[in-house]
Formats: structure tokens, C-alpha cells, sequence
């Protein structure tokens, strides 16, 4: 994307100080020049004030900015991939639930769950859904991973993320379900904090501050080498991504919303509509963690807002979520057959 001189202008002269002041003091606080914040209760993190997702604008201008931004992000909170983990077999607090499918994100899928199975202090498990005619990551996936396929009718079937991640839900261990994508990487003490947010009374978590989406030369680079570079290069670093990407509920909580709303076919939308039914429980909104995401080619129409997913998200949010809830719980969601 080009940017005229008077945008580059603009952004040295109102962002970029910002930006260096608050990189140095509190790396969280960097924003756009017109974002508005509100600070947690306990002063760590912050909730953003407007509704959807934003591209933080210095770091397209000038994409050393986010570079810079990255490494100080992952000096707070380090991203480790290992290949195996010390998780219990038993009685695990937290339970990452993933949905996956084809073999073109295989290699994010196994980048994300090396740094799941670095997650330090707490005792996890991840659970695979892959939805597909065909088991086709089952014999690819760690020893220490459960698996569960949920087979579809036929190879062109849609992806139904939310039956996925219910299916999930269904056979979790843990009292904290953190609904996580294929392809984003972890801090190692994001388990942690999530179960730290939930052991306070919290029902619905997201801790995520930034979600820096690496370009195609640094996503192929870390399949190349196995490990992040410094000044890794980034296509966009994106704010306020609720429940999409990754989001913690407690299990009581999860089933008493009803879930994630299976109606939604393909992809977009059912994440904004789970998270506004989730705010209706005790929520922490104030992010803080960065996490990484890993580049592949963009979903069919995930970002149309004419496409059924938008439009039905629009009709279903027109419903007080309350309505929503006593819809979707009475459901018989998240079965296999």
C-alpha cells in the first residue's frame, strides 16, 4: 500500500512520538491517534473503545515501527516452541480447543501447538477437531494432543467453525475452554494468565493486544528456520480482536450461553456474535498479551460484508442476546455423529 507525503508527514509527526514514548514506558498503550482506551481496574491492560477491528497506522506507514513493536511485545512475553510437554494426564485447568482442516494449514496447525505445549505453571490440554470427509492430521498430530474428527457429509462441505469448537467443548477436561485458531503462536504464559483472569471470577477472557500478522517472507522464513526472527516483518498489527483468533470462557459459562451458534456456515461472524452473548457474563476485556499470526492465503468472502455469515450476524444481533441465549442452549449443539 502506498502513502502519500502528507500521510507519512502525519505520521511522524502525531504518531511516531507517541509511539516512541509509550514503547518505552508501556508498550500496551501504543495506538492510533484517535483510539480511546479504558484502563483495567488493576491497571494491566486496556479495553478498547470502539467496536471492530483496527490496523495499527504507523506501522503501515512505516513497517519498521511494527518490527520494533513485535520484539519489544515478545521481550514481555516470549513465544516458545517446543515439540513435547510436560502436561499432565489428568485433571488439566485449561483446555485449548482447536478446529482445523486441509492439509495447506497442516504446518500452521503444528507450529500453533508447539507453543501450546510450552505454556508454563499450569496444566493444559489441546484437543484437534478436524472437520472433513477424511481423517487426514491425525497421524501428523503429538502423542500428547487428542483428536476427535468430525466427518462431514462430503469433501466440499463448508467449514462450520462453530460446530467444530463445540465438539470440542463437549469432550474438554478443563473448567477454562480457550477456543483457539490454527494458526496463531502463543506466549508461553498466555494459559496462565487466562487461568489467572478466571481463578478471579472472570467468565469470558481476551487478553489479546496486538495480533501481529506476519507477511509471506517472515511466515515462510519461520517454517524455514523453526524460529521467530527478530525484526520479523509484519502485514498488519491488529487491535481489538475480541473473541475472534483466540478467547477463554469458563466451561459452566460456555454451556450456559449456548455455545457457538452452529447456523453460521463458512466463514466471519460467528465469533462477533459469540462474544456479545459472552458479555453478558463477568468478562475481562483489558488485553495485554501479544500473539502471532502466521500468513496463509484469506478464507473465501471472511471479509464481505454482503456475504450469508455477515448478513446473518447482522440479523442475529439485531436480537437482545438474552433471546439468543435461551435459543442456542436448548440445542442439542456440539454432536458428532
Amino acid at each position: 500500500m502506498g502513502f502519500s507525503l502528507r500521510q507519512k508527514i502525519g505520521a511522524l509527526g502525531y504518531d511516531l512520538p507517541q509511539f516512541e514514548f509509550w514503547l518505552r514506558r508501556n508498550w500496551i498503550r501504543i495506538r492510533n491517534r484517535a483510539d480511546e482506551f479504558e484502563s483495567a481496574p488493576d491497571g494491566n491492560g486496556v479495553r478498547c473503545c470502539w467496536k471492530w477491528t483496527s490496523d495499527l497506522h504507523l506501522a503501515k506507514v512505516f513497517p519498521s515501527t511494527g518490527r520494533r513493536l513485535l520484539d519489544r511485545a515478545l521481550a514481555d512475553w516470549p513465544v516458545r516452541l517446543v515439540e513435547t510437554t510436560m502436561f499432565g494426564r489428568r485433571d488439566p485447568e485449561v483446555s485449548f480447543i482447536i478446529g482445523h482442516r486441509g492439509q495447506a494449514r497442516l504446518p500452521h496447525l503444528l507450529a500453533t501447538l508447539r507453543s501450546i505445549a510450552s505454556q508454563r505453571e499450569i496444566n493444559c490440554e489441546c484437543i484437534v477437531v478436524e472437520q472433513s470427509d477424511q481423517a487426514e492430521a491425525k497421524a501428523r498430530l503429538p502423542g500428547w494432543v487428542r483428536y476427535l474428527h468430525t466427518c462431514t457429509a462430503d469433501h466440499d462441505a463448508p467449514f462450520n467453525r462453530s460446530w467444530a469448537l463445540n465438539a470440542g467443548a463437549r469432550i474438554a477436561n478443563g473448567k477454562l475452554l480457550v477456543f483457539h485458531d490454527n494458526d496463531m503462536l502463543v506466549p508461553e504464559k498466555y494459559a496462565v494468565e487466562l487461568w489467572r483472569r478466571f481463578e478471579a471470577g472472570n467468565e469470558a477472557i481476551n487478553l489479546k493486544r496486538f495480533v501481529f500478522y506476519l507477511d509471506d517472507s517472515a511466515t515462510r522464513a519461520f517454517f524455514d528456520t523453526g524460529r521467530l526472527e527478530s525484526r520479523a516483518r509484519t502485514e498488519a498489527i491488529v487491535q481489538n480482536l475480541e473473541a475472534g483468533g483466540s478467547v477463554a470462557v469458563g466451561r459452566d459459562a460456555f454451556f450456559e450461553l449456548g455455545g457457538f451458534d452452529e447456523s453460521f456456515l463458512g466463514w466471519g461472524g460467528e465469533d462477533n456474535e459469540f462474544w456479545e452473548r459472552a458479555t453478558t457474563r463477568k468478562t475481562w476485556p483489558y488485553a495485554y498479551m501479544p500473539i502471532v499470526h502466521l500468513r496463509h492465503d484469506a478464507q473465501p468472502r471472511k471479509a464481505d460484508k454482503t456475504s450469508p455469515n455477515m448478513l446473518r450476524y447482522a440479523k442475529r444481533s439485531a436480537m437482545p442476546p438474552a433471546e439468543r441465549i435461551d435459543e442456542l442452549k436448548v440445542r442439542d449443539f456440539g454432536r458428532t455423529f
